[in-house]
């Protein structure tokens, strides 16, 4: 559940509402497509960790060198920069809406941007896993529970939404753009990483523990599904407007109008959950990455389950949480689609990765690669590939 609270964010909250907005309810089989891309993604890091004890960053030191590392750090910095600037910002805006300060929409936006990025350090930093492990499920509660009693009070049918169940292709270059984004928007980036991490400090070693962490990772990612399916019903039965973070303000005001008094406000309510939810998963788990990096190439001296009380980690920490607040400076669309862009660049190199990784007989034995999950992490960097030419194409 920790995972589906971080790589649930602005994005993913915009793009299933335009969709839907677009689509209606034919494309809900996009979610699931995109959920269970994401969930094989995140077995295979999990089979590599529990059948060799090792983290994915070590495997790829020792699998491809420590090159890899080299390169995948200017990626983390980017990444972390661009993602961190682009949920202060949702932040920001779903708090203004909700306690407005003044009447400089704009300027309220970045003082409360800084609280929650303050807020969010100060959780992780004085609290630890303990404490961001409570305060996340009571954020987890608040946006589930209210954004899916705003889709059953939206619901168009349960013949219609069984429709969009089955996989249907829009024919026209528009909508397929849409429904490409939604399979790959679902359940985060390079947040995927960070389970790996959390489950350790949870205590789960072992290729014994494979068979918990596999429903653990189904129902993650089942509830990311059924919240990204959620937001798509919503933005079919309202008027989609708005742009960025906007949009979740402007659905807001439409569902007033839809349902009355007191649905703007607990929209915005849930709306905040999720956001601020993604944020603090970010800050807890992303310098963990980054301390990890630095334990591998020789940097630091710590042991790996040691990896959030080292110097690194709250150096990172420190940086990831009050460097971004800048970009409160530009706008957030502009922030969302170079997050957008850095996040989608990573996952067709996981899937490789795994390909490589998890296919050896000698180092995972039993937990390698088998031929569904070879022929689905295939389909994966498939998928994101043809993506990446299309976003080449468009850009062009």
């Amino acid at each position: 559940m920790l995972l589906a609270a971080t790589g649930v964010g602005a994005g993913d909250l915009a793009t299933a509402a335009f969709a839907g907005g677009h689509l209606g309810v034919a494309v809900l089989w996009a979610v699931i497509v995109g959920a269970l891309f994401k969930f094989v993604l995140n077995e295979g890091l999990a089979r590599w960790q529990l059948a060799t004890g090792l983290s994915f960053l070590e495997g790829v030191a020792a699998r491809f060198g420590r090159i890899a590392l080299w390169l995948f750090l200017p990626y983390l910095l980017l990444w972390s920069y661009f993602v961190g600037a682009a949920l202060v910002s949702a932040c920001g805006v779903a708090a203004q809406a909700l306690l407005p300060i003044g009447d400089d929409l704009a300027g309220g936006k970045r003082i409360w941007g800084v609280v929650h990025a303050v807020a969010g350090l100060a959780l992780v930093w004085v609290g630890g896993f303990a404490v961001f492990e409570r305060v996340m499920r009571a954020c987890i509660v608040l946006m589930f529970a209210v954004v899916l009693v705003t889709a059953v009070r939206l619901w168009p049918g349960t013949a219609e939404v069984a429709a969009g169940l089955v996989p249907s292709v829009a024919h026209d270059a528009q909508g397929l753009s849409w429904t490409l984004a939604l399979i790959g928007g679902v359940g985060g980036t390079l947040t995927v990483l960070c389970y790996g991490y959390w489950m350790r400090a949870a205590g789960r070693e072992g290729a014994a523990a494979m068979r918990v962490t596999r429903i653990d990772l189904a129902v993650g990612y089942a509830a990311t599904a059924l919240f990204g399916m959620a937001m798509v019903i919503i933005g079919s039965r309202v008027p989609v407007g708005g742009s960025g973070a906007n949009l979740i303000v402007d659905l807001g005001d439409q569902l007033q109008a839809a349902l009355g008094p007191g649905a703007r406000l607990l929209f915005l309510i849930g709306a905040w959950g999720a956001l601020f939810s993604s944020l603090l998963g970010v800050w807890q788990a992303v310098p963990y990455l980054f301390a990890d990096v630095g334990r591998v190439l020789g940097w630091i001296r710590i042991r790996p389950a040691g990896l959030d009380s080292s110097t690194a980690y709250r150096a990172y920490l420190l940086a990831l949480a009050l460097l971004p607040t800048f970009g409160l400076l530009s706008g957030f669309e502009r922030m969302q689609k170079l997050y957008a862009m850095v996040g989608a660049a990573f996952i067709p190199v996981l899937a490789l990765a795994l390909l490589v990784m998890n296919g050896s007989r000698v180092r995972l034995g039993p937990l390698r690669n088998g031929g569904a999950t070879v022929a689905l992490l295939t389909g994966v960097l498939l998928f994101f590939v043809v993506l990446a030419v299309r976003g080449v194409r468009a850009g062009g």
